[in-house]
């Protein structure tokens, strides 16, 4: 569940961040993976350490 939300924030703030930057559409959906991979990585660890804590 950690990673399926951090994907989606991590796209919604990539998405956001390129048309702050004045990005085209390519642009934003470059962002918004590029955010989302990212976010879903730091996802993992957390999803990790909460299974391990468990």
């Amino acid at each position: 569940m950690i990673v399926i939300a951090a994907i989606t924030i991590g796209a919604i703030l990539g998405w956001r961040r390129a048309g702050q930057l004045g990005g085209t559409r390519a642009d934003r959906i470059q962002y918004a993976i590029a955010f989302g991979l990212g976010l879903a990585m730091i996802g993992v660890v957390a999803t990790i350490i909460v299974h391990r804590m468990a």
